[in-house]
Formats: structure tokens, C-alpha cells, sequence
């Protein structure tokens, strides 16, 4: 199939939308979409282009490292008992909670992020 007969669209105008270079790139280049206020979409040439990064990834990690994937919903129990649950709410309200029917609290995993 030629390019020219897929959903890829490109951009010749430069999105306002965009707050960093990488983002405008990636907007004018048909990677991504933007859905709402820092919500993005991949569209099908960045999902390719993040498999063969996983795929690379997982080919040099072979044999000398293991994989984890660890759910992203986890119990507000763990992240309490570490003291982490307050950390996260006070400091700068990025902890995305919800309460399940049996009313357990559950946190939405938070990336994980540099420190200074």
C-alpha cells in the first residue's frame, strides 16, 4: 500500500498547540494527535516506530537483564504504608485516585520521575 492511500496525514503549518519543538514535530509529521489538554493519540506510524524500539530494546537485554511490567492500578494500602500516598497528594496533586465497588481506594500508578 503507498502512503498516499493510508490515514497518514503531514502538517505544512506549524500546530499551535504544540509547546515543544518535539511535540510540533511530531504533530506536523503524522506521529501523533492531540485529543485534548496534554492528551496525545499515536497514531499508526509512531506505534511501528515504538515496536521496533521495544523489539531493539528487548534484543540487547537478552540474557543479561529480565523484563517486569507491573500494573498500573495498584491499592492505596502499598502507597500509604511507604508514606508515599501523602508525598503525592499534597505535593503537587498529580496522585489519580478512585474507589472500587467493595470501596478499596485505588491509585493509578504515577510516572516515575527524575530526581534534581
Amino acid at each position: 500500500m503507498r502512503l498516499s492511500q493510508g490515514s497518514f496525514v503531514t502538517r505544512r503549518e506549524t500546530p499551535s498547540v504544540a509547546d515543544t519543538r518535539g511535540t510540533e514535530m511530531l504533530l506536523r509529521a503524522g506521529f501523533i494527535r492531540q485529543l485534548g489538554s496534554g492528551l496525545y493519540a499515536m497514531l499508526p506510524p509512531m506505534t511501528r516506530v515504538l515496536h521496533r524500539l521495544e523489539a531493539l530494546i528487548r534484543r540487547e537485554m537478552d540474557g543479561a537483564a529480565q523484563e517486569v511490567s507491573f500494573p498500573m492500578l495498584q491499592p492505596a494500602a502499598l502507597w500509604q504504608q511507604s508514606g508515599r500516598w501523602d508525598a503525592y497528594t499534597r505535593a503537587d496533586g498529580i496522585m489519580f485516585a478512585v474507589t472500587d465497588r467493595g470501596g478499596r481506594e485505588l491509585a493509578l500508578a504515577p510516572p516515575t520521575r527524575k530526581s534534581p
